[in-house]
């Protein structure tokens, strides 16, 4: 046993203190390094996809950029009657005044009355780009709340992005509170009933948590090369927690297996040494898979997607250091003084307790499922695999979109409010802005032009018909916004942007020589987005299956496992997603699962599942194979190796599911609905992956393929050669 996980796993159990102090202080390093530095948020630029990226971007040359914007709306107090109109303007004249004189307003618009003079809209533009408006929307807050409490008839409100992004940011930070209150609770309950200790059950937990601490200080620093989108820390706790306890969980499970087995004859060192070999190289292997599995996030070039990438790598390594190297320090320190005690007891004259005995092979539930499927491992297997296409067929209707604005929760008051603005001024919902960049001196042809599209459109029901157009001072850049009066999501304001597009554009700025055109706006940015991640799927999950084949191959000196792994894991993300598009597409599980249904799922969630449901399932899969091949290298026939593998590892990976089952599933209690969508996509995905795919399908499988399985190692027929007894040598004939 010289490899690396062995030598670290011997140093640290025979300087247990000197293991347990590092590792404190790596973790206080990596949180100070992090807040020393801070976090490098993304920048609007960041954020730019498609043809309306490009429309930004040609806007934003000529100073025509999208600005944060907040509006204020003035309407009568409920069951108060109608809007005095007197008492409203003056309200409208006190908060312009009170909005101008703030260093963060670049401007405020004279106020509206909507067509039925039932509300007044204030509209104030605060300076520096839109993705920093929440930083500065405090204030007029404040003054909005102090022109209400000047005019206590009337209710004046106020919504925007900014505001809107601040409430986001509020809802998101309790929701994370709240599911921490679920998940580490029954986390800790979970590990009692593994380990039957308390100590046993805090050590997986503090680990977890310990390292979610180091990862977040190494993603502060991490940002400034790929810039935080701002979920950073969402993903961070989602996947430490799931896959900290589950490294923990295996190496602590098979500590006590051969401490267990040993009967006492072996020194806490030894024990670690031997977890180090097996279940240490398994988690190291585990590790590297989610990391790698996680990186190929990257080429959806993609910030939101990079954050979730850098988030992912980052804490699934502290995870894989902290279970190398403090937990063998903790479980040798807890050996050693478990030896004290005894030795304490004899001194005492005190007869030894009865060590706990190891029971080799599966539980009585295991053992139940395995029997049919050892008996018949073609029909478990078609079963099986039909229930699970089953499971899938819903792919086939999957509907994908970006989770705009309107999708957010209602219990952010900016909503409510948004809800309002939007029922008296139709004409905010949403907007299309055609952008033109062409010579200053075709400044008056492209005018022209866009007028000329503005009249064209100005009777289109789905448009508003009003629409302003502006030219930067140099006269290069021209921008023409139309005012759509439906929200981004729906059929009018998808058919609208693609009419102006193909048809309107063509004949009217797309004659003009030499000038680039792109519409963005709201309806754009959301078209544009799902199209992106459709485009860069095909991609990721190709270069996702060949770095688990590569992986997998690598680890198990078998391409038949590499294949197996691959298609396992598709059939398991495929009816994952199956379940998730049968469930928030529709309205039948709305109260079921507290959510409002879009009829689409958030464009990504898909991709997003595929990653690290491919990641983690190798946890499983590395855990679950590592122990067959053990057993098959031992000489055992395969059939044999299979059951013994899967009936031995059964209840650690049981363990470990339910583990993460809890942490996703608490992830789909919040309020946001796209992280709902994935915290509840993932715990569909574990929860088969561990009790239909590595119970089921994996071991009817591997029984059909035999020895096969380990095609073209030759490490096993070599094992089994060497296990067989050696012929007896012919006796003379005299």
């Amino acid at each position: 046993m010289k490899n690396l996980p062995v030598r670290i796993a011997g140093w640290s159990a025979a300087h247990p203190w000197r293991g347990i102090v590092g590792w404190l202080v790596f973790v206080v390093l990596c949180l100070g390094v992090g807040m020393a530095v801070g976090t490098n948020a993304a920048t609007t630029e960041d954020f730019r996809i498609g043809e309306a990226g490009r429309g930004e971007a040609i806007a934003a040359e000529g100073g025509l950029q999208q600005r944060p914007v907040e509006h204020v709306l003035i309407t009568a107090k409920p069951g108060g009657g109608r809007l005095d109109t007197g008492d409203a303007d003056a309200a409208a004249a006190d908060l312009t005044a009170l909005m101008r004189a703030l260093p963060e307003v670049r401007s405020v618009a004279a106020p509206v009355r909507d067509a039925r003079h039932t509300a007044v809209r204030v509209t104030v533009t605060l300076n520096g780009p839109e993705l920093e408006g929440k930083k500065h929307v405090e204030p007029l807050l404040a003054r909005t709340a102090a022109v209400q409490k000047a005019h206590p008839g009337l209710r004046i409100e106020e919504t925007g992005s900014p505001s809107i992004s601040k409430g986001v940011e509020k809802l998101r930070g309790d929701d994370l509170s709240r599911t921490e209150v679920i998940a580490l609770p029954v986390t800790l309950i979970t590990l009692l009933l593994v380990f039957s200790s308390l100590a046993m059950a805090l050590v997986p937990l503090l680990l977890a948590l310990s390292s979610i601490v180091a990862a977040v200080g190494l993603s502060m620093a991490a940002s400034h090369v790929f810039p935080d989108a701002g979920i950073g820390t969402n993903v961070i706790l989602l996947i430490g927690l799931a896959v900290g306890v589950d490294y923990t969980l295996f190496y602590l499970k098979r500590e006590r297996e051969e401490r267990a087995r040993g009967g006492g004859r072996l020194s806490p060192r030894a024990v670690v040494e031997i977890a180090a070999d097996t279940s240490g190289r398994a988690v190291v292997l585990s590790g590297l898979a989610v990391a790698v599995s996680s990186a190929t996030l990257y080429l959806a070039d993609d910030v939101i997607f990079s954050s979730i990438a850098t988030g992912a790598i980052v804490v699934t390594l502290v995870a894989v250091v902290s279970s190398l190297t403090v937990l063998p320090a903790l479980l040798a320190m807890m050996g050693t003084r478990a030896e004290r005690r005894a030795g304490r007891r004899a001194a005492r004259g005190l007869a030894p307790k009865k060590p706990k005995t190891y029971k080799a092979g599966p539980g009585r539930i295991t053992a139940a499922v395995l029997r049919p499927v050892a008996k018949r491992p073609a029909a478990t297997l078609l079963v099986t695999v039909l229930a699970l296409l089953a499971l899938a067929a819903p792919v086939l209707g999957l509907k994908l979109t970006d989770m705009g604005r309107e999708t957010h929760s209602r219990s952010i008051t900016a909503m409510r409010v948004y809800d309002r603005l939007n029922a008296a001024f139709p004409e905010l919902k949403s907007m299309h802005q055609v952008v033109v960049r062409a010579d200053a001196g075709r400044s008056a042809e492209v005018t022209a032009a866009l007028r000329a599209l503005a009249a064209g459109v100005e009777d289109d029901p789905r448009l508003s018909g009003t629409s302003t157009l502006t030219t930067s001072p140099d006269r290069r850049i021209s921008m023409l916004q139309l005012h759509v009066p439906h929200h981004v999501s729906t059929d009018e304001a998808q058919t609208s942007l693609k009419d102006i597009r193909e048809r309107r554009i063509p004949v009217t700025v797309g004659r003009v020589p030499g000038a680039e055109t792109a519409v963005t706006g709201d309806v754009a940015r959301y078209a544009d987005y799902p199209t992106h991640q459709e485009q860069k799927l095909p991609l990721i999950i190709g270069a996702l299956l060949l770095v688990t084949f590569a992986m997998t191959v690598r680890a198990f000196r078998s391409v038949v496992l590499g294949l197996v792994g691959i298609v396992l894991n598709l059939l398991s993300a495929a009816a994952s997603l199956g379940v998730l598009v049968l469930v928030f597409q529709h309205t039948w599980a709305e109260q079921l699962v507290d959510f409002t249904s879009t009829g689409s799922i958030g464009s990504r969630v898909p991709l997003f599942l595929f990653v690290i449901l491919f990641g983690l399932s190798m946890d499983y899969q590395v855990f679950v194979i590592s122990r067959i091949r053990e057993a098959a290298l031992r000489g055992v026939p395969t059939r044999k190796a299979v059951i013994e593998g899967i009936g031995s590892s059964a209840g650690v990976v049981t363990s470990a599911a339910v583990v993460m089952v809890t942490v996703f599933a608490s992830f789909a209690a919040l309020h946001l609905i796209e992280m709902k969508q994935i915290g509840f996509s993932l715990a569909v995905a574990v929860l088969l992956d561990a009790f239909v795919i590595r119970m089921l399908v994996l071991p009817s499988l591997m029984l059909l393929l035999g020895e096969a399985n380990w095609w073209p190692s030759r490490g096993v027929r070599r094992a089994r050669a060497a296990a067989e007894p050696a012929p007896r040598p012919l006796e003379p004939v005299n």
